[in-house]
């Protein structure tokens, strides 16, 4: 459910950011994407691009908390976890931590996985 998909996200928190890293010490964005949707019994692509071009696109007026939230213009390389208006937790870049802030430039848009 969405909520074990946040609470495994928050949990994460504070650890380091290293890129192709998919947890449970270290995570990339992506990695820790989906990390916290496997807590939910949700597998999803590995790379942010592959994401967003499987998952079902969601307008960003009807974003909830968990969904996924993409970057990169012309081509995805960043994605985050969903938690309310401007603000989402992801894993940025190297020398960075899991952290909660506001969306980063290049807003592409929104997906949600599918809940069994």
């Amino acid at each position: 459910e969405r909520h074990s998909v946040l609470e495994t996200a928050y949990a994460q928190l504070g650890k380091p950011y290293k890129w192709g890293a998919v947890g449970p010490k270290k995570f990339d964005c992506s990695g820790l994407t989906r990390y916290a949707w496997a807590a939910a019994g949700v597998k999803i692509p590995r790379v942010s691009r592959w994401q967003y071009r499987e998952l079902e696109h969601v307008p960003l007026k009807d974003a909830r908390p968990g969904d996924l939230v993409f970057f990169g213009k012309p081509r995805i390389h960043h994605v985050g976890i969903y938690l309310g208006p401007n603000k989402m937790l992801h894993a940025f870049r190297t020398g960075d931590f899991v952290k909660i802030s506001g969306f980063v430039r290049e807003f592409v848009g929104v997906a949600r996985p599918e809940l069994a």
